[in-house]
């Protein structure tokens, strides 16, 4: 291999490309349906797999570990390659990785729609299928590495920035998924965790909060990082503010998982710990936020034009959004009125739909042209995708966050005589408007997905017969 012109590995990143894609518009169809439930119950059909209480967690590993994993394997790999201008070290060994984490999560996922499940929140695949994805991590985490470790040092001398979020991803959640998930297995699909009680909720939370700030937070800052500078052809506007943002969130996401558990059986003193910590992660995370906005300073205009970037850079002004309101509602007194509310469903779809989804979203566009070297198949067709999502994800939380206050609001009335003013029934019944309109943004987030299918499908299929991509920054 030149070591001038290294020869990227690309098909294995293609392959997982398009599937990533797929598992979008699979997770947020079923995560749609699974909505239209609570808004008209008799949609489930009396059929056990596909009633609210399976759909909904088929709905949150689909996107989370299928669509989410998927697009940081790929988005990793590809960066990874090109910030260290170095061939994936052991191709094979990237395969038989994806292979495990493809076969062991759409196991899982199948598994889960038919029963069998730990019951753990994000972490319900049963035993078997959680070895299959600790197998396939470890082995991403070997390529990963060996990649940044094989580079040509005296062309490359440090490590970008991206490739440092990237590897919080790999490392953390490695011991974080495999301690969360130890269990007693009594047969191939049926286990019990080796925690019990107070202590099996800490555990959870542990890994559960940290799932969102190292899977969902850590990892797809990796993705801005790269991707937001290459897309606006400019260089990071503070590389050393990316290095305090890096070390700054590391140190404090592993101690908010506490704050999940207010006013339950965990200590005060873990929560109280939780939600000041989780106020104080507001600097780094706007820190990051700006970091990336800024670096379109006198490039502004291309936003009227570069519909990819459109993606990217609302995906920063929703991170920005959610890092704000995770924290406040973390908070003791916001707690007492939005805990187990469908404010919380709201909070956690700004940054699943706004700030996960519309950053791999435009990272993905940006790799499909460079991967395939051509333009998509119909720029405009994105700028319909991005009114879509856009629309779609305002809609699905203002829905929430309107249902979710009403709800705390009507469980904690009283009347004069210190009565409960309202019955859960009335509560329900109260929220079956914004149930609608929560549907109805999960459809036009949907049909977005589809449309990028559509446009990505069509674009690897007439790749060779059209003109080579013009942006090759």
């Amino acid at each position: 291999m030149n070591a001038a012109n290294p020869q990227y590995e690309y098909g294995l990143l293609k392959f997982g490309t398009i599937l990533t894609v797929i598992l979008l518009v699979a997770g947020t169809a079923i995560g749609t349906y699974a909505a239209a439930q609570l808004a008209w119950p008799f949609l489930n059909f009396d059929i056990a797999e596909i009633t609210f209480g399976r759909l909904r967690v088929v709905h949150t590993n689909t996107i989370i570990l299928g669509f989410g994993g998927l697009a940081l394997f790929v988005t990793s790999l590809y960066s990874v390659q090109r910030t260290n201008s170095n061939r994936l070290w052991c191709v094979p060994c990237a395969w038989l990785s994806a292979l495990f984490l493809i076969v062991s999560i759409v196991g899982g996922i199948i598994g889960i729609a038919f029963g069998l499940t730990q019951a753990r929140e994000y972490h319900e695949m049963e035993w078997i299928f959680d070895l299959g994805v600790a197998i396939g991590w470890v082995l991403w985490t070997m390529v990963f590495v060996m990649t940044i470790a094989t580079r040509d040092k005296e062309k490359v001398p440090h490590v970008y920035v991206s490739n440092w979020f990237y590897l919080a991803l790999l490392i953390a959640v490695t011991y974080l998924f495999l301690v969360n998930g130890l269990s007693i297995p009594v047969t191939w699909y049926k286990s019990y965790s080796l925690y019990s009680g107070v202590q099996d909720a800490m555990i959870q939370w542990w890994w559960g909060h940290n799932a969102v700030g190292f899977f969902l937070t850590a990892g797809f800052l990796g993705m801005m990082y790269y991707f937001v500078p290459k897309q606006a052809r400019r260089p990071v506007y503070s590389y050393r503010l990316s290095v305090v943002h890096f070390w700054a969130l590391i140190f404090g996401y592993v101690w908010l998982g506490a704050h999940h558990l207010q006013y339950t059986a965990v200590p005060d003193w873990t929560g109280s710990l939780g939600a000041v910590i989780s106020l104080a992660m507001i600097i780094p995370s706007w820190g990051g936020a700006l970091n990336g906005m800024l670096t379109l300073s006198g490039a502004w205009d291309r936003l009227r034009t570069d519909y990819i970037l459109r993606f990217l850079i609302m995906a920063l002004a929703f991170y920005a959004m959610s890092t704000f309101e995770g924290p406040v509602m973390s908070s003791k007194t916001v707690n007492a009125l939005s805990h187990y509310t469908d404010w919380t469903i709201g909070h956690v779809h700004s940054g699943a739909l706004g700030w996960v989804a519309m950053v791999a979203i435009g990272s993905i566009y940006h790799m499909v042209m460079k991967m395939w070297n051509t333009e998509m198949y119909s720029m405009k067709l994105i700028n319909v995708h991005f009114w879509l999502a856009t629309l779609g994800t305002v809609l699905y939380i203002v829905a929430m966050w309107v249902s979710g206050i009403m709800q705390g609001l009507m469980w904690r009335a009283y009347d004069e005589y210190g009565v409960l003013a309202y019955t859960f029934a009335e509560s329900v019944a109260a929220m079956h408007p914004y149930y609608v309109m929560r549907f109805m943004g999960g459809v036009l987030f949907v049909a977005g997905a589809l449309v990028m299918l559509y446009n990505v499908a069509m674009t690897v299929a007439t790749a060779k017969s059209r003109q080579p991509a013009v942006a090759a920054a």
